[in-house]
């Protein structure tokens, strides 16, 4: 029986045409990162099993390729559950892999830390169009910068990388995980919950709001819940504008809580309320700061009322009963989705200032982004007719701190390496400024002194910055040109005994 020359289902054969394509690609993100002052690292194809599953990839967790134990390890005999038989797996992405390597290696790396990996990760997915079971990722990340200059130095560099490529009129969609956690937590969803919400909340895009209310139903959730949640991203929705969309987001949050547990609507308000809501031209920062101390401290009537400040969360003794609780929880994350309106704002500001390609900034409350381990900002880029993500990323503050011990904040950005090359190769993308190419075909009786001469003279043309290729001289001379001339050789030199 003969062997199987297709490749496995989901990977692929990649031919020399599109070979070249990758490697000027590659050679353009490398060039543009570096002159961003990223430096390159490698890590292993293959992570401790526990790495890759600890509850923090999200929906690629489910997607791990397994590496059986080897040798006396492996006892299928005695085997009773998964780990008595799997010790490693290939890598789903980069950032489980380099939050591993900064933590081993920290100690004779800088801080911050800019890093660039280019490397194959592996998914048991389901392949489609410009998606496979082995591909390409193209990573950026900044350890050790707790601030938004992590975040404004990936989206700049990220997006002249893209622009140098060619693309235009593509967006940058971003959020923040703690505008996702203040939203929910407004609607009275447990933070427990969380990570199950927004993993249908992700799915907005594709089955709309009455699909995602329709599975949260499902799941159990409590309509009122579910109405007041959609509701707040339906005021949202067309608020495309970064400043103008978190603006509105600090009006929708405008809350106060009691000592009761009871969440109150900032549109049942005050006069700050109106003032704000009439202040169409107030910036985010200015509505964050009113929302935040303005209104909540005019509405605090009780003693047991909890208030927040713009820098602290203070209050007289609440009563401890669990209603009480995770109406702190809930304060909590308002603060923090204030901050992250601030954030997001000065993001905006400064990428807009920096801009070195054509393209838009896009707030996206329904933005979500897989992985658990995201605590911050997230972005994705959206490529006009591809109908799909082509990269993203976000801040993970928690991730190297599992490794060792005391968190250490990150921001990483990925391209989608794989669909940038669909759709460059589907557009007919030309690679420019590539060297002459030159064939030298030999003819088979050329004796051996007259063949160093054709090496030498290849030799010449190669120094002066020429592409050769030496090659005999087949019979059908013509169809051995055209194959030339379809792989771009332009010249088509002959040499004869």
């Amino acid at each position: 029986m003969a062997l199987s020359k297709k490749p496995v289902n989901g990977m692929r054969d990649i031919l020399p045409a599109e070979m070249e394509l990758r490697d000027y690609v590659t050679g353009v993100i490398k060039d543009t990162y570096r002159s961003f002052g990223f430096t390159p690292i490698e890590t292993p194809c293959m992570e401790n099993i526990a790495n890759l599953s600890n509850k923090q990839g999200g929906e690629n967790e489910k997607l791990i390729f397994k590496v059986l134990k080897r040798g006396e390890k492996l006892n299928l005999e005695t085997a009773t559950a998964e780990a008595d038989v799997v010790d490693f797996g290939m890598r789903y992405d980069l950032t489980v892999p380099l939050s591993r390597y900064y933590a081993n290696n920290s100690n004779n790396l800088p801080m911050p830390f800019k890093a660039l990996q280019i490397g194959s990760v592996w998914r048991a997915d389901r392949p489609q169009r410009g998606r496979y079971r082995q591909f390409t990722q193209c990573d950026i990340d900044i350890i050790g910068e707790p601030g938004n200059l992590a975040e404004i130095e990936l989206i700049t560099a990220t997006t002249t990388c893209i622009g140098r490529l060619g693309f235009e009129d593509f967006e940058i969609h971003i959020n923040d995980r703690r505008i996702l956690k203040a939203m929910a937590a407004y609607s009275g969803f447990a933070e427990r919950e969380f990570d199950n919400i927004f993993i249908i909340l992700d799915k907005m895009d594709k089955i709309g709001a009455d699909g995602v209310a329709a599975e949260l139903a499902a799941d159990g959730y409590a309509q009122e819940s579910i109405g007041k949640y959609l509701a707040r991203f339906a005021l949202l929705a067309d608020k495309r504008d970064v400043k103008e969309g978190v603006s509105a987001l600090a009006e929708a949050l405008g809350i106060a809580v009691s000592a009761k547990g009871n969440l109150e609507s900032a549109n049942k308000a005050t006069s700050a309320d109106s003032a704000v809501s009439a202040s169409s031209e107030a910036s985010a920062e200015t509505v964050a700061d009113a929302r935040s101390e303005e209104y909540l401290s005019a509405n605090a009537t009780s003693e047991k009322t909890v208030i927040i400040t713009n820098t602290s969360i203070s209050g007289a003794s609440v009563d401890a009963s669990p209603a009480a609780a995770e109406s702190v929880s809930s304060l909590a994350e308002l603060r923090a989705a204030i901050d992250a309106v601030k954030s997001l704002v000065e993001i905006a500001t400064a990428v807009e200032a920096a801009k070195g390609a054509k393209f838009s900034l896009v707030f996206d409350p329904t933005l979500v982004r897989g992985m658990s381990y995201y605590t911050g900002t997230i972005f994705e880029i959206v490529m006009p007719g591809l109908g799909a993500a082509c990269g993203g990323g976000g801040r993970y503050d928690g991730m190297v701190g599992k490794f060792t011990g005391k968190d250490v904040p990150a921001c990483g950005f990925s391209i989608g390496f794989e669909r940038l090359i669909l759709l460059l190769a589907e557009s007919g993308y030309q690679i420019p400024e590539r060297p002459k190419r030159t064939a030298y075909l030999v003819d088979k009786k050329c004796t051996a002194d007259k063949l160093a001469d054709v090496m030498r003279q290849a030799k010449e043309a190669r120094e002066s910055g020429q592409q050769v290729l030496v090659v005999r001289m087949n019979k059908n001379k013509k169809f051995q040109k055209e194959q030339l001339a379809a792989e771009g050789y332009e010249e088509f030199v002959e040499f004869f005994a």
